[in-house]
């Protein structure tokens, strides 16, 4: 039994070490500007997938990027598959040291964002509605540049360490309102 505990713990530790850094992104082009890529009008296409990889729901989102005197302000209205509609605001705020802190009204403290290269890493505490209550879910968002108005966003979304469930999604810049 000890030699199976300490094998798990092993493997537990082990694939949380595994994590790649930001800063190995940092020569791949094209450079992430915050402000620039999250300005204007944008349209994201995603897929939430259960903790076993299944595709789950489908959804796409109008998002609209501002920046006032440094401080960003990035709307979102997301349409799922079967009808529901979400709504998220967010507050970018940058740092001194190029980071961003950013916030929103469903978002449990406050995210830290980053970037290097053409990734953006933002991790935070999402508090999402489950079973007639809500759930704090901690995720691992990360961004990846493809090319000046093009992004691919991975995010994993964890319960006490263990993988829930994860979503992929794309953004473009220059999108349509929503209907």
């Amino acid at each position: 039994m000890i030699r199976l505990l300490t094998l798990f713990l092993s493997i537990v530790w082990l694939t949380g070490c595994s994590s790649t850094a930001i800063e190995e992104y940092q020569d791949n082009q094209p450079k992430f500007n915050v402000e620039a890529f999250f300005q204007g009008d944008l349209v994201a296409h995603g897929v939430l997938k259960d903790r076993s990889g299944k595709v789950t729901r489908s959804f796409y989102a109008d998002l609209k990027g501002s920046w006032n005197e440094g401080v960003g302000t990035l709307e979102e209205w997301f349409v799922f598959d079967d009808g529901e509609r979400q709504e998220r605001v967010w507050t970018l705020t940058p740092n001194t040291d190029g980071t961003y802190t950013a916030t929103a009204g469903d978002v449990v403290g406050q995210g830290q964002l980053e970037t290097a290269g053409n990734a953006l890493f933002m991790k935070y505490v999402l508090r999402v509605p489950y079973d007639g209550d809500t759930i704090d879910l901690n995720v691992d968002d990360r961004m990846y540049l493809v090319t000046p108005d093009h992004l691919i966003n991975e995010s994993v979304l964890t319960k006490f360490g263990f993988e829930v469930a994860s979503i992929t999604l794309s953004i473009r810049q220059k999108a349509h309102p929503v209907e």
